[in-house]
């Protein structure tokens, strides 16, 4: 099964990319970030014409999350438990194939010490809640989307640039490995241990060809996948595709 997180950055705008994409890789699950339109507005009848199924929780303008998938799929969450109405589209769940699926778009965060730094490290904490409250890394879980942090020095392209900024913070990358720590493993360091390899990079200044980024989307998984973990990989293919998403694809395939 091979299993996909991509944060598209609007899909009606990437509409001719994500389909390029899906026809020529035909993962099995996509889970999408930043689709930016409310559910009404989802081109839901071309994915099914491709075979999937969609789950969606989406948001006017911003933000916004979605699970494509070819197997039999049903949501679970789509926002935390007890969140209003008025709360930001950034997390959805579905279980596929026996596998728990945790779909997350972690906000941005702004700047160190803003008030939307402060929300992020809020929204992230709530996240470990979330799942001390509600999975068991006993059983099959996947952990996926954009994570908006750089776990490790080896995940930004300089370190002296980024030491103390947002995505790159210290409180950040902690409170990200209080997760972690619930019981995942990264999936893609299981198969690859080099540094320089990411799936962000800003449209300015010719970063993505001077591979100046970020590894900010991540796949992470509970004991029991570990074992199926065939490979995790980055395609960097569809960042050099026409007005693109400034984010690339990550794709974990488990047997």
């Amino acid at each position: 099964m091979l299993i996909a997180t991509w944060n598209v950055n609007s899909i009606l705008a990437r509409m001719p990319l994500v389909l390029r994409w899906l026809d020529d890789v035909k993962p099995d699950v996509v889970c999408m970030q930043e689709t930016k339109c409310t559910d009404d507005k989802f081109p839901t009848l071309v994915f099914q014409e491709r075979g999937y199924q969609c789950q969606l929780f989406g948001q006017a303008s911003y933000n916004g999350v979605a699970i494509l998938s070819r197997c039999a799929c049903e949501t679970t969450h789509r926002g935390y438990p007890g969140d209003d109405e008025n709360a930001q589209s950034r997390l959805i769940t579905s279980t596929v194939e026996g596998i728990q699926i945790v779909n997350v778009y972690i906000p941005n965060g702004q700047a160190v010490g803003s008030e939307k730094y402060e929300m992020k490290l809020g929204w992230m904490s709530r996240l470990r809640e979330f799942f001390d409250q509600n999975y068991d890394p006993s059983r099959p879980v996947l952990l996926c989307g954009d994570f908006n942090v750089a776990p490790e020095d080896r995940d930004v392209h300089d370190v002296r640039l980024w030491q103390g900024r947002i995505m790159f913070s210290e409180q950040e990358r902690a409170t990200l490995q209080h997760i972690k720590d619930w019981g995942f493993t990264d999936a893609f360091r299981l198969h690859d241990e080099e540094g320089g390899k990411f799936t962000w990079w800003d449209y300015r200044a010719g970063m993505f060809r001077r591979n100046m980024g970020l590894r900010i989307d991540h796949v992470w998984i509970t004991e029991p996948l570990v074992s199926r973990s065939v490979r995790t990989w980055i395609d960097r293919e569809p960042r050099t595709w026409e007005k693109p998403s400034d984010h690339a694809p990550m794709i974990a395939e488990i047997n």
